[in-house]
């Protein structure tokens, strides 16, 4: 049961990137604003180097996903999809953080709670607490 409560939090952000790739590649409405954040105003989610970031929502959706499957079904491989995976979400979002939706900043938080857990001695708690 604590594998599921605890696959369930990846599930739910990886789905939720796909908004991020469907605003880039898509003309579906989903919260985003089409300015820069870091970037010169040629340069917005619709151009060619926003669809390179809607890519890696695109693979941090799949990575979240593939973690949350593992996790759920007890695999040993969630570690090595989670971290990739919240790696990718950051990098994604980081440059558009202004033009997000408030929700973003959320999975942003979440991403930072994942690489300090499985990046610290509280990997070794959390593996024997779902063990």
């Amino acid at each position: 049961m604590l594998r599921y409560l605890l696959a369930a939090p990846f599930l739910i952000h990886g789905l939720a990137h796909l908004s991020g790739f469907l605003t880039s590649w898509t003309g579906a409405e989903t919260g985003f604003s089409n300015q820069p954040w870091i970037f010169t105003s040629q340069v917005s989610l619709k151009s060619g180097p926003g669809r390179v970031f809607g890519l890696l929502w695109l693979a941090a959706a799949a990575g979240f996903t593939a973690t949350a499957y593992d996790l759920a079904f007890r695999g040993e491989l969630w570690i090595l999809t989670a971290l990739p995976a919240a790696a990718a979400s950051l990098l994604a979002i980081l440059p558009w953080l202004r033009t997000v939706p408030p929700g973003a900043w959320v999975g942003a938080v979440f991403d930072l709670i994942v690489i300090v857990v499985l990046y610290t001695p509280l990997q070794d708690r959390l593996l024997s607490w779902i063990r």
